[in-house]
């Protein structure tokens, strides 16, 4: 392996955390550095919508003001370069997440909490000002609520 792609590797790492925590914090505009501006985000497996990042950044801020204790735990991603060295990627991690009703201590079968797992599959171009993810689909693997 090169060193440059184990640099890819490390910076596309970073750009996957990016969007846990832009959700985790409920930071929408954070999401501008993890997408491109015509990129397509698939949230259809887990109920959400599928579309342009302004149209999924507001649903989001909406969906999830009820849930305003986040947490994604990601997995170590799996990362192919169709090209070797190029610019674009296929990059899959697994996640695990945590929704609850309060950001406060809460008894763990309080009503609202919801804990999932599955897969981020996103379609990776590398732009001067670096790695941006162009699609991104949810696969949902799992899912319970209280």
């Amino acid at each position: 392996m090169q060193v440059r792609e184990l640099r890819h590797r490390v910076e596309i790492g970073d750009l996957l955390t990016r969007y846990a925590r832009a959700v985790d914090g409920g930071d929408w505009d954070a999401l501008d550095d993890v997408f491109t501006r015509d990129a397509v985000l698939d949230l259809t497996a887990p109920g959400g919508i599928k579309g342009g990042l302004a149209e999924v950044k507001s649903w989001l801020a909406e969906a999830l003001a009820r849930w305003p204790g986040r947490q994604h735990l990601l997995g170590v991603p799996l990362v192919e370069f169709p090209v070797d060295p190029g610019d674009t990627a296929i990059a899959s991690v697994s996640f695990t997440d945590t929704l609850s009703p309060s950001r406060d201590v809460v008894q763990a079968d309080t009503p609202g909490i919801s804990r999932g797992g599955g897969i981020y599959h996103h379609d990776l171009v590398l732009l001067p000002e670096g790695w941006r993810s162009r699609a991104m689909r949810i696969e949902q693997q799992w899912r319970t609520m209280s």
